[in-house]
């Protein structure tokens, strides 16, 4: 089989459920992946607004996930970090999940989960990296990636 991230809560391709964003409950989603390659050592995540104006938007970031790890539970709440695993700063500024807000009016914006597993157990990041600075270095360290998408319009 091959790597797959999915979650119970966002079916691929199809809206993210209101608890979900930040115009709701701002809750993490469960994900759950299967069957990464030989040699795995950790994964990073990452979940970016692709339809964001101007350019990616990322709304968050966890690395140093460990190798034995098939599953992240869903979070609590905006202001809490997803377990105790390291997050990279968002594009709002936060160590933690911030779900999707596009502007009013616009329409669906495209989320897109991304999981790679990394050939390394962890990342040369320095303190506190942006969730871009820490995509761009695994990007060197990637064995596989798997993604998950879903979309969102403002009520």
């Amino acid at each position: 089989m091959p790597f797959e991230l999915t979650s119970p809560s966002i079916e691929n391709g199809q809206p993210i459920p209101d608890k979900h964003t930040r115009d709701d409950a701002n809750l993490s989603p469960q994900l759950d992946w299967t069957d990464p390659p030989e040699g795995t050592q950790s994964y990073v995540l990452v979940m970016e607004d692709v339809d964001a104006p101007g350019r990616t938007f990322r709304h968050w970031g966890i690395f140093e996930i460990p190798r034995d790890r098939r599953h992240l539970a869903p979070g609590r709440s905006s202001g809490a970090r997803t377990e105790d695993l390291p997050h990279a700063v968002n594009d709002f500024g936060n160590l933690h999940y911030d779900g999707p807000q596009p502007p009013p009016g616009d329409p669906p914006h495209t989320y897109r989960l991304r999981l790679a597993a990394l050939r390394v157990p962890n990342l040369p990041l320095e303190p506190r990296p942006s969730a871009a600075e820490m995509w761009d270095m695994a990007r060197g360290y990637i064995l596989a990636e798997a993604e998950l998408t879903g979309t969102y319009a403002k009520p």
